[in-house]
């Protein structure tokens, strides 16, 4: 599969779509467009990888830059946002996070 024509191929920037399983984690591609995302925080990790382009991050306060090429993995718990400038084409491996049931164990 070729990630970055896939990537464009996709309707939306920042709207994800899986290509592929392993295990339980899915792994998603996006295109990124320039444009920040809203702060967010996930229960389980998962790995970011730039196949093209830059992504620029915020991760519990601190700036990153993540080049073509390279990997980021954002911990469990970790508040993280996408910062204005990422652009270019995003791999995302993930544990899909199950829905709480809304019962109280005891």
């Amino acid at each position: 599969m070729n990630l970055v024509h896939t990537a464009s191929l996709l309707p939306e920037a920042w709207q994800s779509a899986v290509v592929a399983d392993v295990g339980t984690a899915a792994v998603k591609l996006l295109r990124m467009d320039g444009r920040p995302l809203p702060p967010e925080v996930h229960a389980t990790a998962e790995v970011l990888v730039v196949v093209e382009g830059r992504l620029e991050l915020l991760v519990d306060g601190v700036e990153l830059s993540v080049g073509a090429g390279e990997l980021y993995r954002v911990p469990a718990g970790a508040v993280h946002a996408v910062r204005q400038g990422s652009c270019g084409t995003l791999l995302i491996v993930e544990v899909p996070e199950r829905p709480s049931s809304g019962t109280i164990d005891s």
